[in-house]
This record gives structure tokens, C-alpha cells and sequence, in this order.
């Protein structure tokens, strides 16, 4: 009797352990076992991260052993506006008052007929969509200052022609240089609309060997939006330069 006892209880007790089995264990995890979580921290304490989850988020190496490109040299970003400063970004957004003023001054001073020969170029709606992008390479480039700064300068500039770049570098960014001259600008073109892209760069004056980087100099900093106006021909416009005049223009051809 008691051998039979015995056998009876382990019977009833794997039966048991069987149905835990079939239903599933509804006890929580082991913190082992539980996935990596983050929890809304409390205002103004910085998140944790599991360490797992960091270690997830560890790019695996290149199985053909390329080399990934460099980041952007503005930080990877193609969004202009996380780059440009807020007061430069305002003038940019005043570009039409800047087209209509300086092409009334220089009228209003004696060179309306220079400025009208130069038809297209200064033709504020002369932008086309499509082939935005000047392909890298050489180009050759002049700058067309319109307007007076002060009031005071010169209504209008022409300058003769200069050397220009277009590099697109292996990280992606797509610069845009005047390499010649006493006044060079060196930047990058983010993307915008259909019909142009912005420019954001800076100046190199006289015989400096190098440009300076955006921000780096507010002087010589320079925001403003490439557009193509023809066949292989495009222009930089510049709205309020830190400089001269009220309207700035790059005609760039290839």
C-alpha cells in the first residue's frame, strides 16, 4: 500500500507540471530574459539606454571592406535651415524686396542700360525647373553687384570673368567654389524647391590660401539660392550681402 501511494502522488504531480507546461508560464521574466526597454524618464534627467540595445545599434563592418564616405562637411545634414543662422535665413526670406531695391537703384543712378543687357540674368523669375545640380567639374564665373548697401556706394558692379568648381564629394556634399579673384566664395548647395537650391558658404579675401567655413567669420558668411536660367547656365543670387551691395550675383556658365 504504501509503494502504491507513492506512485500514485508522483503521477498526480507530473500531471501537474504537464499542464504549466501547456498553458504557458505566466510568471514576469528574469531581468536576464526580459528585452531591453527604455522608460520615459522623469523631465530633465537624460535617458538610459540598455546596454544591449547600444550594442545592437554598433554598425557591423563592411562585409566587401569598402570604406563608408565622410559625413557632409556641414555635419551630414541636407536640410539648409538646420545649418543657416537665423539672421541670414531672415534676408534670404526678403530676396524679392532685394531684387526689386537694388534694381531700382541702379536705374535710378544711371545703369539701366547696363542692367538691361544682361536680359535673363537679372530677370527675378527667370529660374527653371529641372537640372538643378551643376554636373562637377570646371565652369567660368562672374559676380554682378546691384544696389548700394549703405545708400552711399556704387549702384552697380560688373566684374570681368573668373574660375569656377563644382566638386561632389564621396560623403555627398555638393560644393560649389570661385577659386579666382580677390573676392572667392566656398560653399555647399542644399536642396529646396523644384526651381532652386540654397547656397550657404563664405568668403576668402585677397591672397588667403584658404576659405572659411560658414559661421566661422559672420562677415564673410554668404546665403543665398543657385538657379538655373539656360542651357548649362545658372546663378548664384545673394540677398543683402555683408558687403556693398543689396543684390549679389554669381552668373556661372560652363
Amino acid at each position: 500500500m504504501r509503494r502504491s501511494s507513492a506512485l500514485t502522488a508522483l503521477a498526480l504531480a507530473t500531471a501537474a507540471a504537464a499542464g504549466l507546461a501547456a498553458c504557458g508560464d505566466n510568471r514576469p521574466n528574469s531581468p536576464a530574459e526580459m528585452s531591453p526597454a527604455v522608460s520615459n524618464p522623469a523631465p530633465g534627467v537624460p535617458q538610459q539606454v540598455a546596454p544591449q540595445a547600444a550594442s545592437d545599434a554598433v554598425a557591423q563592418p563592411d562585409p566587401t571592406g569598402a570604406t563608408p564616405p565622410p559625413p557632409g562637411k556641414q555635419g551630414g545634414t541636407d536640410q539648409w535651415r538646420a545649418v543657416a543662422k537665423r539672421d541670414d535665413a531672415a534676408s534670404l526670406g526678403r530676396l524679392d524686396d532685394a531684387w526689386r531695391m537694388a534694381r531700382a537703384e541702379a536705374d535710378a543712378k544711371g545703369f539701366a542700360a547696363e542692367v538691361e543687357k544682361l536680359g535673363v540674368l537679372v530677370d527675378p523669375n527667370a529660374a527653371q525647373a529641372g537640372r538643378l545640380q551643376p554636373p562637377p567639374g570646371a565652369y567660368r564665373c562672374r559676380t554682378i553687384k546691384m544696389g548700394s548697401r549703405d545708400g552711399a556706394g556704387l549702384a552697380y558692379v560688373d566684374y570681368p570673368w573668373f574660375a569656377c568648381s563644382v566638386e561632389l564629394t564621396p560623403g555627398g556634399d555638393l560644393i560649389l567654389s570661385k577659386t579666382t579673384g580677390s573676392q572667392r566664395t566656398q560653399g555647399l548647395l542644399y536642396p529646396d524647391t523644384d526651381r532652386r537650391l540654397v547656397y550657404v558658404g563664405a568668403q576668402a579675401w585677397g591672397d588667403e590660401a584658404h576659405y572659411p567655413r560658414y559661421g566661422q567669420t559672420p562677415e564673410r558668411d554668404q546665403l543665398g539660392v543657385l538657379e538655373r536660367i539656360g542651357q548649362n547656365r545658372w546663378r548664384l543670387v545673394i540677398p543683402w550681402p555683408k558687403q556693398e551691395a543689396k543684390l549679389e550675383l554669381l552668373e556661372i556658365v560652363r
